[in-house]
């Protein structure tokens, strides 16, 4: 695959990834796109099939993972996700940095294929807090809440492993969370901004 390297992005829900990520989008317009993964399960209000998600049947998902078209595909509370090879290759045909938002089941599938990515992990401060953050979005179940915190448990814990990431961000301050994820992509970027001029 050509093009800028792609990031993968991890960390559990509710660790701000999403806030961060918008940040970054805005900030660099133009120089960052998303792959659109794919997902079996329904959509959200105001959610658009193709641009927040693939919404596909499972039998659909199914053979496309058989088929060997996703790069990581992975289920989460009864629900399948994916990110497809030609979602990645959409991104870096438009020359921007593809950014891959996974799990740590993601993570590690993505280390077995040829992608090269710069791998970045944001983690909240603590459990206290994660749950807090999630808590306080009222858009779970009791239920999934607390599947949430376990992957999250889970997550923490994996991400300390030496030489899984390329840099580790604990987001107990947004400003400062920033920069550094700034700061580690400072090449990427300068790459697509030189190419476009």
């Amino acid at each position: 695959m050509s093009g800028p390297r792609p990031v993968v992005l991890s960390g559990p829900s509710g660790a701000g990834k999403s806030t961060l990520l918008k940040r970054l989008m805005k900030e660099y317009e133009g120089v960052f796109g998303f792959s659109v993964s794919h997902t079996t399960r329904n959509t959200r209000p105001g959610e658009e099939n193709g641009k927040d998600y693939h919404f596909v049947t499972r039998e659909k998902m199914q053979d496309g993972i058989d088929n060997g078209e996703f790069i990581e595909n992975a289920e989460f509370s009864g629900n399948m996700y994916g990110t497809s090879k030609s979602s990645i290759e959409d991104v870096q045909a438009q020359n921007l940095i593809c950014i891959l938002d996974v799990d740590m089941q993601g993570v590690k599938n993505i280390k077995k294929t040829d992608l090269n990515p710069i791998y970045i992990s944001i983690q909240p401060p603590s459990m206290e807090i994660l749950e807090k953050r999630l808590r306080d979005r009222q858009t779970e179940t009791e239920e999934s809440l607390q599947k949430r915190l376990e992957a999250a448990r889970i997550d923490m814990e994996l991400s300390k492993e030496p030489g899984v990431f390329d840099l580790v961000i604990i987001n107990d301050d947004l400003e400062e969370a920033y920069e550094k994820l700034k700061s580690v992509l400072t090449e990427e970027i300068q790459k697509v901004q030189d190419s476009k001029e």
